[in-house]
């Protein structure tokens, strides 16, 4: 298990409320990470064991859903596997769409799932370190590449760039950073910026096309998404719907991210 903490006194409170609802539920982690979270990236540090074996390997794979995924506790950032998006993948496999985008795609969770369905995926990151990753989890899935595709580029060039081609997805994840900054040094901010990064999607979009918008900005819950929502289908003349992601029983209210999923008619 993985702790993410601000500042000690946090920390203390958090490893209090783990041990208690631990020893109320009989339950008790193999080991236990802390990771601090700076104000700056440049200030990220690698997770620490806080307790358990030390000799143990830092590298493992785990299983969602008969799903496999790498993930490695020495990472500072994620250790490779969001877990309050698990209901999400769930439902883009129920789903099965033929061709998926998958932007931010990180490790490629959404990609491995869309693809034990049958689709084509296209994942795109500016991280080929995450993509390589991406690439390991279909393998563990015993997944052939072949009509994968992984990209290390900026989500907001590229995707204006695959409508000329006749690019089109019956699915498409767009789960940005709350703030990024872009290969050619331009800032990113979804507060600011969701309604460009939608319309360049909704361009791609094939009719009947399930969209899921996700965002950990804690000014943007699901009602504002699905305003923002409306107002690029409106702006692009489409008919969509809106289903709210599912609350999970271990990120109470506040916590986790913002999930919408926009379903164009």
């Amino acid at each position: 298990m993985n702790v993410s903490y601000k500042n000690e006194a946090a920390l203390e409170v958090l490893l209090a409320g783990l041990a208690e609802q631990s020893a109320a539920s009989g339950w008790k982690p193999a080991r236990i990470f802390t990771r601090f979270l700076p104000l700056k990236n440049a200030d990220r540090i690698a997770p620490v064991l806080h307790s358990g074996d030390a000799a143990l390997p830092w590298t493992l794979v785990v299983t969602e859903g008969g799903v496999r995924y790498g993930i490695d506790m020495a990472a500072g950032y994620s250790h490779g596997l969001f877990m309050d998006q698990r209901k999400n993948r769930a439902r883009l496999r129920m789903l099965k769409p033929k061709r998926v985008l998958n932007t931010f795609a990180h490790t490629c969770s959404f990609s491995v799932v869309a693809a034990l369905g049958g689709a084509e995926t296209l994942s795109v990151d500016l991280s080929r370190k995450w993509l390589d990753r991406g690439r390991q989890n279909l393998l563990l899935n015993d997944i052939s590449d072949t009509g994968h595709r992984f990209l290390a580029e900026d989500t907001l060039e590229l995707l204006p760039k695959l409508d000329p081609r006749k690019e089109r997805f019956d699915a498409i994840i767009l789960d940005p950073p709350t703030f990024s900054r872009g290969k050619n040094n331009r800032r990113w901010q979804v507060e600011n910026d969701f309604e460009q990064l939608l319309n360049a999607a909704l361009e791609l979009a094939m009719p009947k096309c399930a969209i899921l918008i996700s965002t950990n900005c804690t000014k943007l819950d699901a009602a504002s998404l699905e305003r923002r929502a409306r107002r690029c289908a409106k702006e692009q003349r489409l008919v969509a719907d809106y289903v709210a992601g599912q609350p999970q029983i271990d990120f109470p209210p506040g916590h986790g991210a913002s999930t919408l999923w926009m379903m164009v008619r």
